[in-house]
């Protein structure tokens, strides 16, 4: 159990702030001995026999040495982030300084914190549960408005509640089911088979929808691959630039210009999507330069997440069109008819072929915004407007396929009414994996792993 992991009882120190300069940088501190380290360099008043979430204004000194004016703030055990004792430190940004501190602060008895550690001690000391302490460093790393609200939600307890509902109510049939055993001679039921058979049932699709959950999940937190592919000057890039507003790709129309891949990342509605803009796929070319950029192309399209097959609307026959429909499968593929400011035949437009075609002109960036709204829908719909878990770790799926494994066994179990002590050891499996997502049943060595991924300050 994660109580008997803590051991500390030392103060750590680290920049809480991004290193390098600015105009100002934090210095956080956490244990037993955060206020009297600081308190002994400080020139004020006496920082130990100030009380909680109080700021202070005095110099840092090294012996007579002034090392820097700063603002220094105490957080009182157990009302702090890790839930010991902790000083925040605000001083001037200069690296120069901030070394300087941190050294002062170690040669008074503090070490330098390892990756992820105040979070971690935040964790041992029950401040967050495991979910809650990954969702911190989902939050310091989101790049996107839908990251940012999945961490937070995560960070406030949604995905815990969810977790520890299905818990409890899994205990409780645990401990009539061995209450039962204890009183076997007796052949006294106290366990509802009928109503554990319902909870299962319930908690089975619980665990299923959090899985499925992780496909939207996976988008948020790692964004969305979208090769643009097609022939030699479809538009490929010129559609890149249209959905960048800027020229990043080389336009030219001489075919095969672009030789290698470009890629650039576009955010929509929240939603980091790395748009590729590949080679133009011809059949011969006795240049083996372009040869290796279309192999490449290829190779995009395999790999990709979604697929634009653009072509010019103007050049394009319903049968190249249906080419692209056998070759990548439908829900990647999203086709794009370029160059309509050029069309010359209108009633082109009515050919059935192209009924699930999104008409464009890249060049005047007409209808870029349907295409989009295309690629939003595709990957999101409406899974971002909905009230909910959306799981991102695959640490999470991982466990969360086994207990829908154990959950399945505690079924099979009831429907074959096998006798209490061995679906009693299903249900405890069940428990086991809900306390591995949230931490309440773990080991140092997992718990390392986790944090060694967080930044030095957190």
């Amino acid at each position: 159990m994660r109580e008997n992991l803590s051991t500390w009882n030392d103060t750590i120190v680290a920049l809480a702030t991004a290193p390098g300069l600015g105009a100002i940088a934090v210095i956080r501190l956490s244990g037993d001995a955060a206020i009297h380290i600081v308190g002994s360099v400080f020139s004020k008043k006496s920082l130990a026999k100030q009380p909680t979430h109080t700021v202070h204004y005095g110099k840092l000194l090294n012996g007579q040495e002034v090392v820097d004016e700063v603002v220094v703030t105490i957080y009182r055990a157990p009302k702090s982030y890790t839930g010991e004792e902790v000083v925040e430190i605000a001083c001037h940004g200069s690296p120069y300084i901030q070394d300087a501190i941190l050294q002062l602060m170690i040669e008074h008895g503090a070490r330098m914190a390892k990756p992820g550690e105040f979070t971690q001690r935040a964790f041992l000391n029950g401040k967050l549960d495991l979910t809650q302490a990954e969702a911190v460093a989902d939050l310091i790393a989101s790049n996107t408005e839908a990251s940012r609200k999945t961490a937070l939600y995560n960070l406030k307890g949604g995905f815990s509640n969810d977790l520890q509902l299905m818990r409890e109510k899994l205990i409780k049939f645990s401990a009539l089911i061995e209450l039962e055993l204890d009183f076997s001679q007796e052949d006294v039921a106290f366990a509802n088979k009928k109503e554990l058979e319902i909870l299962v049932q319930q908690l089975q699709l619980k665990t299923q929808s959090l899985l499925d959950s992780f496909k939207l999940g996976n988008v948020i937190k790692n964004g969305v691959q979208v090769a643009i592919v097609g022939k030699p000057n479809a538009g490929k890039s010129t559609l890149l630039n249209a959905f960048l507003n800027e020229n990043r790709a080389l336009v030219s129309e001489i075919p095969g210009t672009t030789r290698d891949t470009v890629e650039e990342y576009l955010n929509i509605q929240g939603v980091l999507y790395k748009l590729i803009d590949t080679a133009g796929i011809r059949g011969m070319t006795d240049d083996s330069i372009e040869q290796m950029g279309i192999e490449k192309s290829r190779e995009k399209i395999t790999a990709a997440d979604i697929v634009i097959a653009l072509f010019d609307i103007n050049d394009t026959s319903v049968e190249q069109v249906n080419n692209w429909k056998k070759e990548i499968k439908e829900d990647k593929l999203i086709l794009v008819g370029n160059k309509v400011d050029l069309l010359k035949d209108q009633s082109l437009l009515q050919d059935p072929a192209l009924k699930d075609v999104i008409l464009i002109s890249a060049k005047d960036k007409d209808n870029i915004v349907s295409l989009e709204n295309e690629l939003y829908k595709r990957v999101v719909g409406e899974g971002l407007n909905k009230e909910g878990t959306i799981v991102t770790n695959a640490r999470h799926v991982s466990s969360l396929k086994k207990l829908l494994l154990a959950l399945n066994d505690v079924e099979t179990g009831l429907i074959h009414e096998v006798t209490g002590d061995l679906l009693a050891i299903d249900i405890r499996q069940a428990l086991h994996y809900l306390g591995t997502i949230t931490g309440q049943i773990t080991n140092e060595d997992q718990l390392d792993f986790i944090f060694s991924k967080f930044c030095i300050g957190k």
